[in-house]
């Protein structure tokens, strides 16, 4: 699939893909339908110059974006994804999304991070610390998105149980934690792979599998029942590869 030139071009190719989803009630909806809000609130965040380097976060935002949208029309996506896609359709619809999240920070966010990063990047410091504060900054945008996905499901009359209502404050209390979570791991990820990528493709191709690996199988663990957030509270929500450093 060829890469889009701005998120407005994105956010158009989403919301056609997002038609049929609904339309054939497609469980991969929610994730489309939360990204793609998310989305158009990370290119309004941009238009009004809300990160330190907004030009840089759009081609990281696209890039990121990609990986998501090519693992969607794949026939065999990677693994996390493939874990994600296939999860039992009876779900609740914000375990999908959080699947779905799952899939695209752990695995997907290292690799757009690797794209719009070079290694002449990885050794300004000043710079680093620059796309560091953008990446904290997405925090937010996501936190909001996950509790505003609740309150809408309530807002239209969707089914939650008792405890999920008692539990709602602790969601997005939970919610930023986990995020603040994966972004540390991500991050440290990131300088992995792209220690590796100096190494060689051989290196990069091993340590990008690794990751694969641990992120479809924590994946996995939160298919299974139970109340989602309390099990991000307890596992982590990330993942992290061992530095060989």
């Amino acid at each position: 699939m060829p890469g889009f030139e701005s998120i407005d071009a994105l956010v158009a190719r989403m919301e056609e893909q997002l038609k049929p989803l609904e339309r054939d009630g497609d469980p991969r909806q929610y994730f489309h339908g939360t990204y793609l809000r998310t989305t158009k609130a990370v290119g309004a965040e941009v238009a009004v110059g809300g990160f330190r380097d907004n030009p840089w976060v759009e081609r990281w935002d696209l890039a990121f974006a990609q990986l998501y949208l090519d693992a969607l029309e794949a026939p065999r996506p990677p693994r996390p994804w493939a874990v994600a896609f296939d999860a039992a359709p009876d779900l609740p619809p914000l375990r999908h999304v959080l699947l779905g999240m799952n899939a695209h920070i752990n695995y997907d966010l290292p690799q757009a991070l690797l794209a719009v990063i070079d290694d002449a990047e990885f050794d300004d410091a000043a710079l680093l610390e620059r796309r560091e504060a953008d990446h904290r900054h997405i925090d937010l945008v996501l936190a909001d998105r996950v509790e505003g996905e609740t309150r809408e499901r309530i807002a239209a009359g969707a089914h939650l149980s008792l405890l999920d209502r008692v539990l709602l404050p602790w969601n997005k209390l939970g919610t930023k934690r986990f995020l603040a979570e994966s972004r540390h791991k991500v991050w440290s990820n990131t300088t992995v792979l792209a220690q590796a990528r100096r190494a060689g493709p051989s290196d990069y191709r091993a340590r990008l599998e690794e990751l694969e690996g641990l992120v479809a199988h924590r994946v996995t663990e939160l298919t299974r029942p139970g109340q989602v957030i309390l099990q991000l509270a307890v596992q982590g929500f990330g993942v992290q590869l061992k530095s060989t450093r």
